[in-house]
């Protein structure tokens, strides 16, 4: 009984919806058959065993689009990562930290007051005479007009002072050095062992140029240490920057007087 009225119920509210038999009888009505493209059906087909030609001859190339796009794997990104993170504060640090500068060694500069300059000068001795005060460390070449031209002079240090009045007995540019035996033999007890011969050129110790003075071994020259230039650091020889000296060569001819004090 209660499933008659349970039926009864479901058809009253199947009727009452509009259903018409008209409706009802469109599920009888014959459909045009569905058709699949193979492109499509063909991967789905394929697992069933039943493909048609077409998508059977379309799989190999499907399989072989499958096999040459793999799936990235996990395992392989992993290190790249982590390389990538570990690598990336070694380059902030790079970046951040500051520029090693070679250190240089800085030699000292020549004071301004060595350098060549006019002066005024009222002593006695006459034009073209050379006055080298060994005290103070001038070259004086006297002109005329109450004027002499001061050059700075690097002079012999304590022990090889000397003074005396001389001519300038020859002159050389860019002079080759022959160190005398005794400057050799004072040298070797040092544990410095000095050659018997140098050439001249920029690394010869005379410079670019050297006046002669009489028949001793002194020198006026020049030098390959500038800075040495204001103090007492020769053997006894006159020692001048080579531009100063390549200047008072021009100016200075063989027999002018030379006054050390």
């Amino acid at each position: 009984m209660k499933r008659v009225l349970f039926l009864f119920t479901c058809l009253a509210g199947v009727f009452s919806m509009g259903f018409s038999p008209a409706l009802a009888n469109d599920r009888y009505i014959e459909r045009p058959p569905v058709r699949v493209s193979p492109d499509l059906a063909a991967p789905w087909l394929l697992q069933l065993g039943h493909a048609p030609d077409s998508a059977r001859r379309a799989a190999p190339e499907q399989r072989r689009a499958y096999r040459t796009q793999p799936a990235p794997r996990a395992t392989k990104q992993a290190p790249q990562r982590q390389r990538a993170v570990q690598t990336q504060p070694a380059r902030v640090q790079q970046a951040s930290a500051p520029r090693m500068v070679q250190k240089r060694a800085v030699r000292p500069q020549i004071n301004p007051i060595y350098l060549p300059q006019v002066v005024a000068y009222d002593g006695k001795h006459k034009p073209g005479t050379v006055i080298i005060d060994t005290r103070d460390n001038f070259l004086f070449l006297v002109e005329k007009n109450g004027k002499a031209r001061r050059y700075g002079v690097g002079t012999g240090k304590p022990g090889f002072e000397w003074a005396g009045t001389h001519k300038v007995s020859a002159k050389r540019e860019w002079p080759d050095w022959r160190p005398p035996a005794e400057m050799i033999a004072r040298e070797k007890a040092k544990g410095r062992h000095l050659p018997t011969f140098v050439a001249g050129g920029i690394e010869n110790p005379l410079g670019a140029r050297a006046l002669y003075l009489g028949s001793t071994l002194y020198r006026i020259h020049g030098t390959n240490q500038p800075w040495t230039i204001g103090a007492a650091v020769s053997s006894g020889c006159i020692r001048m920057r080579n531009e100063d000296v390549v200047n008072l060569y021009e100016r200075v001819p063989v027999g002018a007087t030379v006054v050390v004090m």
